[in-house]
């Protein structure tokens, strides 16, 4: 008597993770309240597909949340909400140019800033204590103390909200500018805005590695401490230290660092500022442009320490806007409209926002 074997089941995939009447206070780094009539938890490339097969929520528009740490929430959301928490760290390739290293989009930044120093590869240092997610790092093409992401990018992984197909895009294709990128720009200008879900980023650490120091503050500490070449984890520790004294720790006070772009000008425009105000802050760039630091501009027209409503002017950097307590994103948006309008009325330059306003 012969017994009929079946084959095993296959195990079922995963559900989506889905919150209902979420808030998401603790999901922005300003702590503004808002909440999300429907929060999906994407862990993987095969949630989204699985979210775009859904019969309630995949065609809705949806609104991509990473550490929200480049988001002013002025009302709840109605897009369906997708926080990205695909986690990971990788050495991808070992090269004789550079170490290329891989995260997950939704790996802190400064956690993988400090993981590959203590993995000995170094190069991203000058970016340490940024906040946010690796995931938002090629989106806004963060900056600071004369690098940006774009120096060491090498590529990334991101999912289409329309077709649930995975997509790599190379430095090219993100179309990097200053705090700008593909991901910042509507469909009708050729970009991906509300288009894509970034789920990778991979990094490439140049070998050999040489210091990025032509920036003032560095220049301060090197003075200070007299190391004149100093190796990157002297950088990732002066680098640190100077964000500490400058900004606010959005654990303690809600804000998303700097609120607004510094301003690019012409030699022209310059030198004519430079005449009404010898004492501004500006940075010649190699393409004979300026860049002029907008917490200067902001500063000078009397904004350090003020306030509107429960949002206000950070005391120690003007171009740090801070939750004071309880405050809300209108609030937050009416301090930044009426601080443009400041320096616009004294200086003729229009400031740009450097989160995104929802």
């Amino acid at each position: 008597m012969s017994t009929a074997s079946w084959p095993a089941a296959r195990p079922s995939p995963p559900a989506l993770a889905i919150d209902r009447d979420a808030s998401l206070r603790d999901y922005n780094s300003f702590g503004l309240p808002a909440t999300a009539r429907t929060l999906v938890h994407i862990t993987s490339d095969a949630d989204v597909r699985r979210l775009l097969a859904h019969p309630e929520h995949g065609r809705a528009p949806k609104l991509v949340l990473g550490g929200g740490s480049n988001l002013i929430l002025s009302r709840d959301p109605q897009a369906v909400v997708l926080r990205v928490e695909v986690r990971g760290r990788r050495l991808v390739a070992e090269r004789p140019d550079a170490w290329i290293v891989e995260a997950g989009a939704g790996e802190r930044w400064h956690d993988v800033v400090a993981w590959t120093l203590d993995q000995g590869w170094p190069g991203l240092e000058n970016l340490a204590l940024i906040p946010g997610t690796v995931g938002a790092a090629p989106v806004q093409n963060i900056g600071a103390y004369g690098l940006e992401l774009k120096d060491r990018f090498e590529s990334l992984d991101a999912v289409d909200l329309v077709t649930g197909r995975s997509v790599t895009l190379d430095a090219r294709a993100c179309a990097f500018g200053y705090r700008d990128s593909v991901f910042k720009h509507d469909a009708a200008d050729g970009g991906l805005a509300g288009k894509s879900l970034i789920t990778r980023v991979r990094l490439r650490l140049p070998r050999p590695w040489a210091p990025v120091l032509g920036y003032l503050d560095l220049e301060r500490k090197m003075s200070e401490s007299g190391q004149t070449a100093p190796d990157a984890r002297t950088i990732f520790d002066w680098v640190c230290a100077i964000r500490r004294a400058k900004l606010p720790d959005p654990a303690q006070i809600g804000n998303v660092g700097s609120f607004f772009k510094n301003p690019i000008v012409s030699a022209e425009q310059c030198r004519d500022i430079i005449g009404r105000d010898p004492e501004i802050v500006h940075y010649p760039m190699p393409d004979g442009s300026v860049k002029l630091a907008a917490g200067w501009l902001i500063d000078a027209c009397g904004w350090k320490g003020k306030s509107v409503g429960r949002a206000g002017v950070y005391e120690r950097q003007a171009l740090v806007l801070v939750n004071r307590g309880g405050a809300s994103g209108a609030e937050v948006v009416t301090l930044a409209r009426a601080i443009q309008e400041s320096v616009y009325g004294r200086f003729g330059i229009r400031l740009e926002p450097e989160p995104v306003i929802v």
